[in-house]
């Protein structure tokens, strides 16, 4: 792999722009070779003539003795055979007030200019590189004096709530990230914990941490459950501390997740000085392949003294961070330790490849014996057709659902990755743990299979003549299948990707108690899905109404199709999805006083007044009910679309560098935004069928035009979900959020200082 891929797939991509951009320093590489290769320039070089020698020796000499910048910026090598001169300016550069610029000088050879540009290039993107490094730097180093604040208090707490008896004092070495005789640069060294007896003298080298420090913190909010929150609302909970074992249970656990994300953090900060270390040095050694010239010595030796090779902050606290997280969160254990805070990359495993094809040809194979069999036995003319239509079919198009929106996802997760859009942090999946594209094609296809295998085996449209029934196990099928499915989800075993599953039943229980729970983005992508499968869950429905109340034998749905109740809870359960994001916008709008969540509560409420007013439509027809159902549901439309594509896409911007895009776009072909934004429009309007009366269309049953409409909004939401992560990677790369934001478990008094 050559080494621009090599640099580019290292990059951690939300500080991608923050990296020295060697593709553009290799296409002024590359004007510069054009140059060179031109006809006239193919003469060897010509020996310096004398005069030329002595006037470029002498403007060499006269720049070092009234160069602005000092003697003491000079480069250390002097000789008549310098192409570049290095100094650095006292300029205003973050807060160390240095910059680096390079002379060069043979700018008046033919060629130089080009050459000119390429080095004040070169300049602009090392300025930049340290700038940043130099920034990120100082940011680790407040939060490891934070963090050692922190861990401090829960080192207190554990003494107090261990062991309350024990003396109010306890020596600890030098703050666990402090540098050894420097009390005021970082800190993260290891805390001693142990508990110690009252002593008259302290021994050397320690201090007293007295447990007073708990007497000036406060706990921030524990774990959020639905019952905190609730006393939350009504009554101001007392944050002081009750020295009780949950409350260091709750603290050491987000203060270890704080840890974790703090040690990646600084991971990716070495790496990313290593990288571009390592990428100037191969654009100057490019350089000077191309030149014939000698310049990648003087530059190499400015990179290698600057800031961002003589810094060693950020390794020394690697090594504390890992000494404390072993020590006070791993019971010393190493090994376990580093398992935590440096997860070994995912292996891709080829059996998984090997299944995903088979599943897909026993698909393939099973569809066709499908069409074989209702071909041969004319099945679609037979009397029992319109029956299956009206039983059957609802209940397996609720695993075609499924299974489509499973493989609309694993296209999602092929282009994020093959885009570098970083959907793991994203979604806060845990190191190791997300799925790639080949594992959702393998649940997908798997699902699809034994899917198939049933429909195939429930085929019969003839009632029995001995019993005027049909065969109970054949009938029963639909059913087990759904149990199967729902078993293996609540499985709690580690088996059938057990951290996955936990993960969504954790967003999915979120969604439920919506607005107990702070809304998070996998909480609210969640509930958008669901808004998209209203059908599914109608279809749930009528599993609960068919095999409870109907007749499953004969096929037998009158009850559900005739209950007024069956009605009311058809309409409910289309507004839940609904009324659940309504509920996460309002809390989101009280957590961080978001105009607009206002507004995008205000969206899905329009829609759920089309919802049920399609709904009630379809029931019991009217003019003036299909005039309020076409009104609700295309405000509803222009609605959603809008906010589909401005807010949730960030496009349509009119002044953006990408005309009616965004300034800032992944995908290579601007026109596949173009094509999404008009697919979305004619997408959002198949909903608009039910209002039209489509569904009477004598060519095809209703039941069969539900579920391709049904199938046409999972298509739409699965080309959403691409862009709006993709927009949500953009804003993360704008702000450089690289790491998730942990909440602390203790917040200090202000103007309380450790001493």
């Amino acid at each position: 792999m050559k080494f621009g891929k090599e640099f580019d797939s290292q990059m951690v991509p939300e500080w991608r722009e923050a990296y020295m951009n060697y593709n553009y320093l290799k296409i002024l590489l590359k004007q510069i070779l054009i140059f060179h290769r031109r006809p006239e320039n193919q003469e060897k070089t010509r020996p310096v003539p004398p005069s030329n020698a002595a006037s470029l020796k002498r403007r060499v000499s006269l720049f070092r003795a009234f160069s602005r910048y000092g003697n003491n910026n000079s480069p250390k090598k002097e000789s008549e055979d310098e192409v570049i001169l290095m100094q650095t300016a006292d300029e205003e550069q973050g807060e160390d007030g240095r910059s680096y610029q390079t002379i060069f000088l043979r700018s008046s050879e033919e060629g130089g200019d080009l050459e000119l540009v390429f080095f004040r290039g070169l300049d602009h993107e090392f300025n930049k590189v340290i700038g940043f490094y130099k920034s990120k730097v100082k940011e680790v180093v407040k939060e490891a004096e934070e963090l050692s604040n922190q861990m401090e208090a829960l080192i207190a707490l554990r003494i107090k709530v261990n062991n309350p008896t024990a003396a109010t004092a306890a020596a600890v070495a030098p703050s666990p990230f402090m540098n050894e005789g420097n009390t005021g640069t970082y800190t993260l060294e290891v805390i001693h914990e142990e508990q110690q007896e009252k002593r008259s003298e302290v021994t050397k080298g320690y201090k007293m941490a007295s447990l007073e420090v708990l007497n000036h913190v406060k706990i921030n909010a524990t774990t959020e459950t639905p019952l905190s929150t609730t006393k939350n609302v009504f009554k101001s909970l007392n944050f002081d501390l009750h020295f009780n074992k949950n409350e260091v249970r709750d603290a050491q656990e987000k203060l270890k997740q704080a840890f974790i994300e703090f040690h990646e953090k600084l991971r990716f900060l070495k790496n990313y000085a290593f990288l571009n270390q390592l990428a100037f040095s191969k654009i100057m050694k490019k350089y000077d392949k191309i030149t014939s010239r000698n310049a990648s010595d003087a530059y190499l030796q400015t990179v290698e003294e600057s800031y961002l090779s003589q810094s060693d902050e950020v390794s020394k606290l690697i090594e504390r961070v890992e000494a404390a997280f072993v020590k006070h969160f791993c019971n010393g254990n190493r090994h376990q330790g580093m398992n935590t805070l440096r997860p070994k990359a995912k292996r891709e495993k080829h059996r998984i490849t090997f299944f995903v094809g088979c599943f897909f040809g026993f698909s393939l194979a099973l569809m066709i014996a499908i069409i074989v069999s209702v071909h041969a036995r004319n099945l679609l003319k037979s009397e029992g057709r319109t029956q299956y239509m009206n039983t059957i079919f609802p209940l397996y198009s609720m695993f075609g659902f499924l299974v489509l929106h499973i493989l609309m996802y694993a296209g999602n997760v092929y282009f994020w990755t093959r885009y570098r859009v970083n959907y793991s942090f994203i979604f806060g999946f845990k190191p190791g743990t997300e799925l790639g594209f080949k594992e959702v094609l393998l649940l997908g296809s798997g699902l699809s299979v034994v899917t198939l295998a049933a429909v195939l085996s429930n085929l019969e449209m003839e009632l029995d003549p001995e019993t005027k029934s049909y065969k109970a196990i054949t009938e029963l099928l639909p059913l087990l299948l759904v149990i199967v499915v729902i078993l293996i989800t609540l499985c709690p075993f580690d088996i059938f990707y057990w951290a996955n599953r936990f993960f969504l039943l954790a967003c999915l229980w979120h969604c439920i108690c919506a607005p107990l729970y702070a809304v998070t983005l996998p909480d609210f992508f969640l509930a958008d899905q669901f808004t998209s499968q209203v059908q599914l869950l109608r279809n749930l429905q009528f599993y609960v109404c068919y095999y409870g109340w109907g007749d499953f034998k004969t096929r037998d749905a009158e009850k559900c199709n005739n209950s007024e109740v069956y009605d009311v809870l058809f309409i409910i359960i289309a507004v839940i999805p609904y009324w659940i994001r309504v509920l996460q916008c309002i809390r989101r709008l009280c957590d961080g006083r978001d105009s607009t969540q206002a507004l995008n509560g205000l969206k899905y409420f329009s829609t759920i007044a089309a919802v049920v007013t399609r709904t009630i439509y379809s029931q019991r027809r009217g003019i003036t009910l299909k005039i309020i159902s076409a009104s609700t549901s295309g405000v509803a439309t222009i609605f959603s679309t809008y906010w589909d594509i401005v807010m949730d896409w960030g496009l349509l911007c009119k002044d953006s560098e990408n005309p009616w895009l965004r300034d800032k776009l992944i995908l290579p072909h601007r026109s596949i935004y173009v094509i999404a934004m008009v697919l979305n429009v004619i997408l959002r309007l198949a909903w608009m069928q039910t209002v039209m009366d489509f569904h009477e269309a004598p060519f095809l049953h209703k039941n069969a035009l539900i579920a391709i409409v049904a199938s046409l909004e999972i298509i739409r939401r699965g080309i959403w979900n691409f862009f709006r992560l993709e927009n949500e990677h953009l804003n993360n790369v704008g702000k450089f959020r690289a790491v998730k934001s942990v909440p602390l478990p203790f917040s200090y008094e202000d103007g309380y200082k450790n001493l």
